[in-house]
């Protein structure tokens, strides 16, 4: 089995499970669209054939050169001299919050919103993997933004949330606006 060990396989296994669970799944909101003819279930299955292929190359991947580090790959070090202490609080405090960012982000959905709250959790998440020069952060901020707003907003006009307070739902509805003038313009 070339360089397969029992781990690339077994991890192989949860992932097609993973794949097949939901592509189970998607038969129950499978719906005809009026103006897209491969209807509700359609982008959904074509991510998870695209994951399934993802597993597929994963595996040859392994077959081929298990899990030896490659040379001159990004990230991954020569030796790996550098242990991580996770007795150091500071550790367990900085893997805990990069752990709850998404979560709390995910909360604060309804009342902040996602054209308020995207780019304070974008800024932040930068900010925990280390990244401390606030230009950097702004600026990678505001683009990986803007793609969201050019991808969800103007292209798939899909409704985003909103929020539901004071200055978070203005800001939305602000955007929504320029949105609609856009739109209009073409």
């Amino acid at each position: 089995m070339g360089q397969l060990s029992k781990t690339h396989l077994v991890e192989a296994g949860i992932w097609s499970l993973i794949v097949f669970v939901f592509f189970g799944y998607s038969f129950e909101f499978n719906q005809p669209i009026e103006i897209y003819k491969f209807g509700a279930t359609g982008w959904p299955r074509v991510v998870l054939a695209l994951l399934f292929l993802v597993i597929l190359g994963n595996l040859y991947h392994q077959y081929r050169n298990g899990s030896a580090a490659q040379k001159g790959r990004v990230g991954v070090a020569e030796t790996d001299d550098s242990e991580t202490d996770y007795s150091d609080p500071a550790t367990l405090i900085k893997i805990v919050s990069i752990l709850m960012t998404p979560f709390i982000f995910a909360y604060l959905l309804k009342p902040v919103g996602m054209y308020s709250g995207a780019p304070i959790f974008i800024a932040l998440v930068i900010f925990l993997f280390g990244e401390r020069r606030w230009k950097h952060i702004l600026a990678t901020t505001a683009v990986i933004y803007a793609i969201l707003l050019g991808l969800f907003v103007v292209v798939l006009n899909a409704p985003l949330p909103q929020g539901n307070m004071s200055p978070f739902y203005d800001f939305s509805a602000f955007i929504l606006k320029m949105n609609t003038i856009l739109q209009n313009s073409w």
